[in-house]
């Protein structure tokens, strides 16, 4: 009768029942390359020259009723279809957590490593120079050695949750301008002007995880904005550093910060209207200790995940491509030609980027992308979905607002990329993100359904 009293008193007040059975370990494993490395996230060759701050693979291991997953976050620019699969083999032969549910995201580092993935592109860039090549067909085997190391350091843990508000960071880079047109990144105190052309999603979803008598694990941190603060010749992880630094000496050495990023294909940290520059290691701790900031005040309003199952789902989505001439990929030809024999000057920004996208399209022969959208879920309170790309925050949002569980993260560059994701009507507005996208208008909405189909599914399932 006592038993059943304090299961009523729980269900009524929302309180974990049953939580001992729940565990939980992470870990942190250093990626970051040798010197030398081609480095990613721009349009031009450079070699990294040393290290500002390591790259880290990090990684939550949760395990309920015999079902565990793995949340790895990588301080890396992208992830490759090719290095999703192999690390989930590696994964599931070293820890037996079935491949299917490891999801492994990427932050968006401009400051690591180039992925070389067999693009034209990643070519042109350095990504087929051998050091690169060693680099990425290393990266598997320390993912799982991450993932390995947090699953043997598992303990019976609780989880609780919130989500903070952060709205001074992040600004929408899209911008109606006076002539009409839409412009990207048009520059601080631009007169021409009008407006955002979209918003912007200041909510920063926390989840603690601790053992059952109160000693961190992990925080897993989501926030929706580019990184691209630091810039250089040297590897940093960006803002996620300094806001780990931050919550570490909070939390102590031993607690692992999951950082990762949210649908922020069209966001990123530039206040147009300000002048200040925005550009350096200055930046990346303003920003990581304004985030930490709002993550330690969201510590303040944790409540506990009600107990429930964890549950995974995942669905190959098939996307169009988007649509190339041949008179595009035969001037592409050229660009990329002039790009490689490193001719002056250098081809036009946006032809270059037309040029790499027409040629990847092209390469596909007319087959469909085919990417992955997978969910896991804890319970009715807490949901994580990844997405194949850089994601417009609309879409993020959207599906935010249909998910039913009481908070849902989104993790984008995860289980693979296909580049930049726009909304339908961004199609319309063309500029930088619309001119790279790999896929067809609508693909966008596509991610989104799959999504909230899952969602749904598992909600109270």
């Amino acid at each position: 009768m006592r038993f059943l009293t304090v299961l009523a008193l729980a269900l009524i007040l929302h309180l974990p029942v049953g939580a001992a059975d729940l565990t939980a370990g992470a870990a942190t494993v250093d990626i970051t390359p040798p010197p030398g490395c081609p480095m990613a996230g721009y349009y031009s060759v450079r070699g990294a020259e040393g290290t500002h701050d390591p790259l880290f693979a990090k990684v939550l291991v949760l395990e309920k009723d015999d079902t565990r997953v793995a949340l790895v976050a990588l301080d890396l620019i992208t992830t490759t279809r090719g290095l999703v699969e192999e690390a989930r083999k590696r994964v599931e032969k070293q820890t037996g957590i079935p491949g299917r549910n490891v999801m492994i995201s990427a932050t968006h580092s401009h400051t690591g490593p180039i992925l070389w993935d067999g693009s034209p592109r990643a070519d042109a860039l350095g990504g087929g120079q051998q050091i690169a090549r060693d680099y990425i067909h290393g990266l598997p085997a320390k993912i799982a050695e991450a993932v390995q190391i947090a699953d043997a350091s598992r303990k019976p843990a609780k989880v609780s949750f919130a989500t903070g508000k952060e709205d001074g960071l992040a600004f929408n880079r899209r911008f109606h301008m006076e002539d009409g047109s839409v412009g990207w990144n048009p520059g601080k105190k631009n007169p021409k002007i009008v407006r955002p052309a979209g918003p912007t999603d200041p909510s920063v979803p926390v989840v603690s995880i601790e053992t059952t008598d109160g000693k961190p694990i992990a925080t897993y941190v989501n926030f929706a904005m580019h990184l691209d603060t630091v810039g250089g010749l040297y590897y940093s992880a960006d803002y996620p550093a300094t806001l780990a630094q931050a919550l570490g000496a909070v939390k102590g050495d031993n607690a692992v910060t999951v950082f990762t990023t949210g649908p922020c294909g069209d966001i990123n940290h530039i206040n147009v209207e300000s002048a200040t520059p925005q550009k350096g290691y200055g930046e990346a701790a303003r920003i990581g200790t304004r985030l930490a900031a709002e993550v330690l005040r969201t510590f303040d309003r944790l409540k506990p995940a009600a107990d429930g199952p964890l549950r995974v789902t995942s669905e190959q989505v098939e996307l169009p491509l988007a649509p190339v001439t041949p008179d595009e990929l035969a001037a592409a030809k050229l660009v990329i030609a002039d790009v490689q024999a490193g001719t002056k000057p250098a081809p036009k920004f946006l032809d270059q980027v037309q040029a790499f996208k027409a040629a990847d399209v092209a390469a596909r022969l007319g087959k469909p992308h085919t990417v992955e959208v997978q969910v896991i879920s804890l319970g009715d309170d807490l949901a994580w979905v990844s997405l194949p790309g850089e994601i417009f925050v609309d879409l993020g949002l959207a599906i935010k607002a249909g998910s039913p569980f009481r908070q849902t993260m989104i993790a984008e560059l995860a289980n693979g990329s296909i580049g930049y994701v726009p909304t339908r009507v961004a199609y319309s507005q063309g500029n930088y993100e619309v001119i790279s996208a790999r896929c067809a208008e609508g693909s966008g909405e596509l991610l989104v359904d799959a999504a909230l189909k899952q969602l749904r599914m598992q909600f109270r399932k």
